[in-house]
């Protein structure tokens, strides 16, 4: 919000509102952000209140994308925050960290957008990128100009990427020849540009390409019947003999370790996002336990419902204390895969549990839209697994707890 005030010679004088801190928020944990970070913050906020938050049931219920959301979403910087070349101010992974969570909070489904294309398409050209293919790609995928995709995950590959790629590259001269399968790719059916990750016939280390989805033999089909995330638009690829010049090539990823770099630091994002799921699911369930009376009286005086919220507020400050360090760590350079596994795994875990103890502080009210917590309810179960599931990523701690790895 930004407040305007007259000076003493009676010009305008514009700044930004005190950013309240959110329900959710019981430490005040939103404080450590920088003042300008918490001015973007404020932004953020108010957009998806004024803008995604009327629309989102609609969208969500209909299994459309709303379209009209994303040049918004550039123009706030939500895209390639990260990325010194198109970022809007300097930041902090605390600070995207937060933004994810404020976006998880209204809509999973705009937030799950701005995961893919800044987080992991972006991601990727920033981790596996030329200096020309950066120069020529992060700006348009910055200002959303171009939409981007992520594949990785196969229909029959899921958490062995690293080990059961089926997709293939043959090299032709300049030329590299994809074939195979994706599944579950967000962005798949509007997206101008897919990453795609192929196993090389030559060596068998797997490479990153950049393909044009206009380009012959690309095929994108939705996935239907969706029961979580239903507006983002995951998509079945086929990849026919589809050509794809050495330039667009991702010239720095030579294997699964440079894929596994861009997914460690987009993961503890989804935990961030996992924990804004978690607080609208519990700022709803707050609001409708203050007003909702049966015996008498508001239900919120009710011990057990009380029990029920606590029991919220406390998955919800753990997980943001967790996820607050991960991402410390991040900006001091030394987070690894076991601290952003650790963040992934826990928040989700206590995201499932939080929904559900707002669903049932709902009662019957807790599986329609209109009430506030149904969608993010649906939502947790898609969260719960992408990007890691729970089981994959306690396995990786595990591996760095103990030295000896469960899975090869």
């Amino acid at each position: 919000m930004t407040l305007t005030t007259e000076t003493a010679t009676g010009s305008e004088e514009r700044r930004e509102a005190p950013l309240e801190h959110l329900a959710g928020d019981f430490y005040g944990f939103q404080d450590k952000l920088t003042d300008v970070e918490r001015a973007a913050a404020g932004r953020l906020r108010a957009y998806f209140e004024a803008e995604v938050r009327p629309i989102a049931n609609d969208y969500w219920d209909r299994a459309e994308f709303p379209m009209q959301v994303i040049p918004r979403l550039a123009e706030l910087g939500a895209l390639g925050a990260f990325v010194p070349e198109v970022r809007h101010f300097e930041n902090s992974a605390v600070y995207r960290g937060w933004a994810a969570l404020e976006m998880g909070r209204v809509d999973s489904g705009v937030a799950t957008f701005v995961g893919v294309q800044s987080g992991l398409v972006i991601g990727a050209i920033d981790v596996g990128g030329s200096p020309e293919q950066r120069a020529e790609w992060l700006p348009r995928l910055a200002n959303a100009t171009l939409i981007g995709a992520f594949g990785l995950t196969e229909p029959t590959s899921g958490s062995d990427s690293a080990r059961g790629l089926r997709t293939t590259a043959r090299r032709e001269g300049d030329t590299w020849v994809l074939n195979g399968a994706k599944r579950w790719i967000g962005n798949g059916t509007f997206a101008d540009v897919v990453v795609i990750f192929a196993k090389d016939q030559a060596d068998g280390q797997v490479k990153g390409f950049l393909v044009d989805t206009r380009d012959p033999g690309f095929s994108a089909t939705k996935i239907e019947g969706k029961v979580a995330l239903r507006s983002v638009q995951n998509a079945d690829l086929v990849l026919e003999d589809v050509r794809v010049p050495e330039e667009r090539r991702l010239q720095r990823i030579h294997s699964f370790r440079d894929v596994a770099t861009v997914l460690r630091l987009t993961r503890c994002e989804v935990a961030w996002q996992a924990v804004g799921v978690a607080v609208g699911a519990y700022e709803a369930a707050l609001a409708y336990a203050k007003e909702r009376v049966q015996f008498g009286r508001p239900i919120a005086s009710h011990q057990l419902v009380q029990d029920l919220l606590v029991r919220s507020i406390a998955n919800i400050t753990t997980s943001i204390a967790l996820c607050m360090r991960a991402s410390e760590l991040q900006d001091a350079g030394v987070q690894h895969d076991e601290h952003s596994a650790l963040a992934k795994a826990v928040a989700t875990q206590r995201m499932r549990e939080t929904v559900g103890f707002a669903r049932e502080i709902l009662g019957g009210n807790g599986i329609v839209l209109d009430k506030g917590v149904a969608k993010f309810f649906a939502d947790a179960e898609a969260i719960y697994s992408y990007e890691g599931t729970r089981e994959m990523n306690t396995l990786i701690v595990g591996g760095a707890l103990t030295g000896v790895q469960a899975f090869v």
